[in-house]
């Protein structure tokens, strides 16, 4: 009687795929293996339950199914920048150690559907894409949200190296060819890492427009340093919080060049020092700005509006705006038709500014296709209208109220900095029996900034 088992072996005594055992394994179900790397002993292979090994996989499930799933756990549409998860990532996924391989072809694994299910659920998904799936040159240049020419010239231009290769045959149309892969981090980096560049204008050039980085001249590998101040841009803080960090952290990279006043540190050094002290982090998606309107007796509506810019103005006469990109133009359609209805603005959460909301006054006032696929649309209203979103679950505006006379010694509202109130029903001055005559603004908006500076400000 044969003394150990490899799991083809283990799989055939109990009468089960090896894609169950495999599993079984992978997951604790069986005992891990006591006779050697692979190998388990004939008395824990008897000892093992059949039919809980065969009930612990259903399935398993093919790469192509796998790689849907999780191109739908990343949003529908897919986020900006973001392409879609193939089949090829989910052998990475497995040589990572993220999902089982339970059958197949190594490239194309067959997995276990609730494995993928749980890394479908997981919040930091992109991140892991990001981290262990590589890209090929057109992966990559949705990644970075340019043209697969632009993209040509990044790699060109050594901003970017492959990290690997892989052959892929395309039969009638070629053959085999052999196609870089490129890490999807480098990818991701690149905005943060070349700091001179205007993405914003290379993402949205036109179709059949010369690209901006044509003109530009290759880097020398050997020769790509910064200096302290553009390090400072690619971290997004002053050139003094740098020199700090290098004075206090005797690992910071050395010069490798200039002088005493203004070294020069290689760039691929000065990258990976910020990302190992948390400096910086890999964008793993577009910065959106995510906007909830509430039309009078119907149901909120949630728009995105992506690489948003937003516009705050400090004169009550003035006009708040915010731009961004938008999928598609029946979603811009819906947009406009309730912005146009007097729609209330319960809650926009844009990068750079506290929650905002304002009682109607939105109106779309630009759209523009620049030709390159995306969508561009600009939302204004009057500036006095804007206040902070209200800190509860619902949203919507939160406002204060300056009562004409001054609160009795019997109120008990909310006193606001500003000098306001948020007056409570039960309130023998201010509530619904008083009818009190009051001025409201919204909090946080112009005329509450400017009531709570003298409040706040020493004598």
């Amino acid at each position: 009687m044969r003394e150990t088992y490899d799991e083809q072996q283990a799989a055939s005594r109990l009468r089960v795929s090896v894609a169950a055992w495999r599993w079984a394994a992978a997951s604790g179900a069986v005992p891990a293996a006591d006779a050697g790397p692979g190998l388990w002993s004939r008395a824990v292979v008897e000892s093992t339950d059949a039919e809980a090994v065969r009930a612990a996989l259903p399935g398993p499930a093919g790469a192509w199914w796998a790689a849907e799933r999780l191109t739908e756990a990343l949003g529908a549409p897919l986020p900006r920048c973001r392409p879609r998860v193939t089949p090829a990532a989910i052998g990475h996924l497995v040589r990572a150690g993220l999902l089982v391989h339970l059958g197949g072809d190594p490239a194309y694994p067959d997995v276990h559907p609730d494995q993928v299910a749980a890394l479908a659920r997981r919040r930091d998904l992109p991140a892991l894409l990001d981290r262990h799936v590589p890209l090929g040159p057109d992966q990559a240049a949705v990644r970075l949200g340019v043209r697969r020419i632009d993209f040509d010239h990044v790699v060109r231009l050594g901003w970017i190296t492959p990290t690997g290769t892989v052959e892929i045959d395309y039969k009638r149309h070629g053959g085999v060819t052999t196609v870089p892969l490129y890490s999807a981090e480098d990818v991701a980096l690149l905005p943060l890492t070349r700091p001179t560049v205007d993405w914003h204008a290379l993402r949205t050039v036109p179709a059949g427009r010369r690209s901006p980085l044509a003109a530009l001249t290759p880097t020398d590998p050997d020769h790509d340093t910064v200096l302290l101040v553009e390090v400072a841009r690619i971290a997004g803080v002053g050139r003094a919080a740098v020199v700090n960090w290098r004075r206090r952290h005797p690992d910071f990279p050395a010069p490798a060049g200039g002088d005493d006043v203004h070294p020069t540190f290689a760039r691929s050094a000065v990258v990976a020092w910020l990302l190992d002290h948390d400096k910086i982090a890999v964008p793993s998606t577009v910065p959106t700005a995510t906007l909830h309107l509430r039309p009078t007796g119907a149901p909120t509506r949630r728009f995105q509006l992506e690489d948003p810019w937003i516009e705050l103005s400090d004169d009550p006469e003035g006009e708040d705006r915010l731009t961004g990109w938008m999928a598609d133009d029946d979603t811009a359609d819906t947009l406009a038709v309730l912005a146009a209805a007097d729609a209330s603005v319960s809650r926009l959460t844009a990068p750079g500014t506290d929650p905002l909301a304002l009682p109607g006054g939105a109106r779309v006032i630009d759209r523009f296709r620049p030709g390159s696929g995306g969508l561009r649309v600009t939302l204004a209203w009057p500036s006095h209208l804007r206040g902070h979103a209200a800190r509860t679950h619902t949203g919507g505006l939160l406002r204060h109220a300056l009562p004409y006379t001054a609160p009795g010694t019997d109120c008990r509202c909310a006193q606001q900095a500003c000098g306001g109130i948020i007056p409570t029903p039960y309130c023998p001055d201010h509530g619904h029996t008083a009818e009190p005559a009051l001025e409201w603004h919204p909090a946080g908006g112009i005329r509450c900034t400017h009531l709570t500076r003298p409040a706040v400000t020493p004598a």
